[in-house]
């Protein structure tokens, strides 16, 4: 697995003696700290809710989500696929995104599959209503809340997924914009000579 660069050390602009100086100094390690290490993280405990909800899902029961998951894949699938099936199935599908994103490999398949798996969650929200909601759109059940939530789920891993060609986040401003002025000249000359450097 290639390893991302680390975002570069920043120096604080302010006076490092003074205490503004000294709290921005510990501000700009921690916010480094978060930009080296961040996704890495986000990827991790993504993963290991995938996985460990997965796993759930083989134990009859254990999971909260059993019913409203096995009722939607029924009604996808117009009563084809039994319970008996679709819920171990659905577990090995949230299993091998958790492996995925925990090992860092595949990360586009793994990725691909969660996307696609995410789509499936927020279903029962069009098929149940008054299971999902307690007053439909504002009031959601704990079902509905547990759907919902899935949107940082999704928002997790598009950061993932954009970072997984190798990018790095950019704690600083500065950079940023360094890097967003290389890149448009950068894209003004091929445009030009229709041709790299």
């Amino acid at each position: 697995m290639r390893r991302t660069p680390r975002p570069l050390p920043i120096s604080s602009p302010l006076d490092p003696a003074s205490l503004a100086g000294r709290l921005d100094t510990l501000d700009l390690r921690v916010v480094t700290w978060w930009a080296a290490h961040g996704i890495t993280l986000v990827r991790l405990a993504l993963g290991l809710v995938f996985f460990w909800f997965g796993v759930l899902k083989f134990i009859p029961g254990a999971s909260s989500a059993e019913a409203l998951a096995t009722h939607t894949i029924s009604v996808l699938t117009f009563g084809l696929m039994p319970p008996h099936v679709s819920l171990p199935l659905l577990a090995t599908w949230e299993c091998t995104i958790g492996l995925g994103l925990l090992s860092g490999r595949f990360l586009r398949v793994t990725l691909l599959l969660l996307f696609a798996q995410m789509i499936g969650t927020f279903l029962p929200l069009v098929f149940f209503p008054q299971e999902t909601f307690v007053q439909f759109p504002l009031v959601p059940t704990l079902e509905g809340q547990y759907i919902i939530k899935n949107l940082v789920l999704v928002s997790a891993a598009m950061v993932i997924g954009a970072t997984s060609r190798g990018g790095v986040m950019i704690h600083d401003r500065r950079v940023a914009e360094s890097a967003l002025h290389t890149q448009t000249l950068y894209a003004r000359f091929r445009r030009r000579f229709h041709r790299d450097p």
